[in-house]
């Protein structure tokens, strides 16, 4: 009788195990996303010095597509693409989402062809956003107009609110600016402002381009004091932050993708932990910054 329960136990634990290992071997299988976040706003990639800002909460974003693609989806962060290919996902990327610019700029230098997929809305409802010229608080320079023979610090050349759409504001209010190769830039807003502050201090007239959404985190953060800085000029609106598919995802999954995006506007919680007033909305181009380049 005891040598039969034990052979009976002895067998529901190799079919336990049996049934461990199948369901292991079929994960393994199961195809998995890759998605790489940028987006400035993303937790991981911002302070919470200002509350209910620049806090999105992609995790959730991530475990909301699992359930809609019925595959796993793992998420990484990074502030360049070249960064997260090298150090995180061992050069796979499904999903990109960050800005616009960026991601169209950076893509094909890390031989990616990414398509849009969806843009996603701010606590506005907006899926754009601009470029701010600022200038020191006492400055004397009420407009763009008055720029003239200041010192221009641009962001990145990758990103269109604070290079390109700022070029063509400058250039309507007929600002001189050197050849290309001598723009100076700043790869964070904040190092811009700090740098004409001092410029000021120092009395060269200076401005930076910072972008729109990054101004209540520079005083947030106590980077720079309430009146330190002053806005004399606006860009035109540029797409903001955008979800991008590698075209070497299946037809299928990548409208799969898009119907999942556009559904987040039924699910208020998510909407909330992503910061967004309508979630996402199917890409659509173009803008008319994007049209003056053409």
């Amino acid at each position: 009788m005891k040598r039969s329960i034990a052979i009976f136990a002895l067998l529901g634990l190799y079919l336990t195990i049996g049934t461990v290992m199948q369901e292991k071997v079929q994960a393994a299988d199961k195809p998995t996303l890759t998605m790489i976040v940028m987006d400035p706003l993303a937790a991981p990639l911002s302070c919470d010095c200002v509350k209910g800002y620049a806090q999105r909460d992609y995790e959730k974003l991530a475990k909301y597509l699992e359930q809609q693609m019925n595959m796993p989806v793992q998420v990484h962060f990074a502030e360049t693409l070249a960064a997260a290919l090298e150090r995180k996902t061992q050069g796979k990327a499904d999903i990109i989402i960050g800005k616009h610019s960026v991601i169209a700029s950076q893509g094909p230098l890390q031989k990616l062809k990414m398509l849009p997929l969806a843009s996603l809305t701010g606590k506005d409802g907006s899926t754009t956003h601009t470029g701010l010229i600022v200038v020191p608080g006492k400055d004397a320079a009420v407009t763009v107009a008055d720029l003239k023979g200041y010192r221009i610090l641009f962001g990145s050349v990758d990103c269109d609110e604070k290079y390109q759409a700022a070029l063509y504001l400058l250039k309507d209010n007929e600002v001189a600016l050197p050849p290309k190769e001598k723009h100076e830039t700043c790869a964070a807003c904040s190092d811009g402002a700090i740098a004409i502050i001092d410029m000021y201090k120092n009395g060269t007239k200076a401005a930076a381009v910072i972008s729109s959404y990054a101004k209540p985190l520079l005083e947030g953060c106590g980077t720079i004091k309430k009146g330190d800085l002053r806005v004399v000029g606006e860009t035109d609106a540029v797409p903001f932050i955008t979800a991008f598919v590698n075209e070497s995802v299946p037809t299928a999954d990548r409208h799969r993708l898009q119907e999942a995006f556009v559904k987040l506007k039924n699910e208020p919680a998510l909407l909330a932990a992503m910061e967004s007033k309508a979630g996402f909305v199917a890409y659509q181009a173009e803008t008319k910054t994007d049209a003056k380049k053409k």
